[in-house]
């Protein structure tokens, strides 16, 4: 096989695995949007009465393995008004019509 053959086959290879790590991304940040949301309506936290301080609204440096979605989708979620937060940093969901959701 030539080299120019190997090269284009390198580059082939990586534009794969490129494409394959943002799917893998944007699939666990799927899945941290609905955990947020049914845990919110598990714990019954539909207004701002009912509001709970949940441990993983912020990024932790000291968070060993794996990378956490939870915080960025939180925060995703806040941004778009599906999700409210109280002066005293406690969330609920805003949006009820957010159905029970299933992570694929």
């Amino acid at each position: 096989m030539s080299e120019i053959m190997q090269i284009i086959i390198a580059i082939c290879l990586l534009i794969v695995v490129y494409m394959l790590t943002r799917e893998l991304s944007a699939w666990r940040m799927k899945r941290a949007y609905i955990r947020i949301i049914n845990d919110l309506k598990k714990k019954e936290a539909l207004d701002e009465a009912s509001a709970l301080a949940i441990p993983y609204a912020r990024d932790s440096i000291f968070r060993v393995g794996v990378r956490d979605f939870r915080p960025k989708a939180l925060q995703f979620l806040v941004a778009s008004g599906i999700v409210g937060v109280t002066e005293a940093g406690k969330y609920y969901l805003k949006n009820k019509d957010v159905g029970v959701l299933k992570s694929e």
